[in-house]
């Protein structure tokens, strides 16, 4: 049974649609379905979810650190609700796991690593990824403007669009084959 503070618990098909003001440390969670879900000044410390379905989850004021999401559906996640003061010791990382449609407006996500994703129609608009890792990910129609790209890596990256001109990216890098895409921010036509 939950309680306010949670140490090393496991926990597998879980279906609770509210969190208030609970504190998971260590903890893991498989197959759980908190679609829908409100988590409300909740402290995910250490923690792994694995398999489950996050979408539409609102997390308002809520702490992140140390946490890993692995084969989950994040789909529709507003992250700038959550709260971001004093927040990671290590960044989240997302593996193998659809994060669309979700917001990171303007956050500090330095060194976050979001590989071997579906990434479609994120926002990522002034946000400081700097160092993070987006290999293997699709990134259609995602946003990056006046972000802060610089030595993020987009090895195997695919479909992103990234303007050269509005984005920080000295030090990034790219597969060369997937690297003419940021030609298209600059008006240059490509012929085969």
């Amino acid at each position: 049974m939950l309680s306010s503070d949670n140490f090393a618990e496991d926990y597998e098909n879980l279906e609770t649609k509210e969190f208030l003001a609970v504190e998971f440390d260590e903890c893991s969670f498989a197959k759980c379905d908190f679609r829908n879900t409100i988590f409300k000044n909740c402290i995910f410390s250490g923690c792994r979810f694995s398999n489950c379905d996050l979408s539409l989850m609102s997390v308002v004021d809520c702490k992140f650190s140390e946490v890993i999401f692995v084969d989950c559906k994040l789909i529709g996640v507003d992250w700038t609700k959550a709260n971001w003061d004093s927040l990671t010791i290590e960044p989240m990382k997302f593996e193998a796991s659809v994060i669309s449609k979700s917001s990171f407006y303007g956050l500090n996500l330095e060194n976050w690593i979001i590989t071997r994703c579906e990434a479609k129609d994120v926002d990522f608009t002034q946000a400081n990824l700097s160092g993070a890792d987006f290999s293997y990910t699709k990134l259609t129609d995602t946003t990056f403007a006046n972000t802060n790209l610089e030595k993020a890596n987009f090895n195997h990256a695919e479909e992103f669009a990234i303007d050269i001109k509005n984005n920080k990216l000295s030090g990034a890098k790219f597969n060369r084959y997937e690297a003419v895409r940021l030609l298209h921010g600059i008006g240059i036509e490509l012929i085969d």
